[in-house]
């Protein structure tokens, strides 16, 4: 959401740190879980600021000289309030004309590695929520592909043939998959950019698996099941299990 206030108090708008705690005050005021926060005073005058949430931000930008604050809010929780939060902020900066310029759902394109949202009903109310499981069911697809690739992991880690083996063993336990057979790890391309092990693993709904390039320290894992299982996941336990310092995720649905 973005919002526009206008004819405010040109004189909180100036101050860092008025505007700073407004900004906090409205974050809790919206259920927010606030993480932290930055205001920067601009010269000859103008703030600038954001504050980080569990759910994604707050940020503004304010012109004193035109008694005028520009407001994003942007979340991927479905507990926050934006009718508090917008109420909270224009009581603070006095804004006694306040716009909601547009409201968007992100995270909406289906090419890049999002899926496309799909409608929740809550009542009369339509809404969309990021639900891979209600694409994979609607679709009717027959199976689920999630390619990961995990940037700057831990080198200890990815040329450990033992750390690779014991990886993918509680991924499959994470995500309730039976493994067939043991664990295929090869070295290959013993130079240059092509170094590094090539991990292959059969299930019993399909296969997994990765590549561990040495030169780079990262990590691309490919798991593909007829069974549904929960993308994120993937992800989430592999960057935390490789160290990594972050990661790619795209989804296809096979049918």
């Amino acid at each position: 959401m973005t919002i526009e206030f206008y004819d405010c108090d040109s004189s909180i708008l100036a101050d860092p740190v008025k505007m700073e705690n407004i900004f906090i005050e409205a974050a809790h005021a919206s259920g927010a879980t606030v993480i932290g926060q930055n205001f920067h005073s601009f010269e000859p005058q103008g703030v600038s600021g954001f504050v980080v949430i569990a759910e994604s931000h707050f940020s503004v930008h304010s012109w004193p000289e035109h008694d005028y604050a520009a407001v994003d809010i942007f979340t991927c929780g479905e507990s926050i309030s934006f009718d508090a939060a917008v109420e909270s902020l224009k009581n603070g900066m006095q804004s006694r004309n306040t716009i909601i310029s547009s409201v968007m759902n992100r995270g909406i394109v289906s090419n890049n590695g999002i899926e496309r949202m799909v409608p929740v009903y809550e009542g009369k109310k339509e809404c969309y929520a990021m639900d891979w499981k209600s694409r994979f069911d609607e679709s009717q697809a027959w199976g689920l592909q999630v390619s990961v690739d995990v940037y700057n992991c831990a080198p200890e880690i990815i040329r450990g043939a033992d750390e690779i083996k014991r990886y993918v063993s509680e991924l499959c336990k994470k995500l309730d998959i039976k493994r067939h057979g043991d664990t295929t790890i090869v070295n290959f391309g013993h130079h240059g950019e092509l170094e590094g092990f090539t991990m292959t693993q059969l299930i019993e709904t399909s296969l997994i698996s990765g590549h561990f390039a040495n030169n780079s320290n990262n990590a691309y894992i490919d798991v593909f099941s007829c069974k549904y299982f929960e993308p994120r996941e993937v992800a989430e336990f592999s960057i935390e299990f490789f160290k990594g310092a972050h990661y790619r995720m795209q989804v296809a649905l096979r049918r």
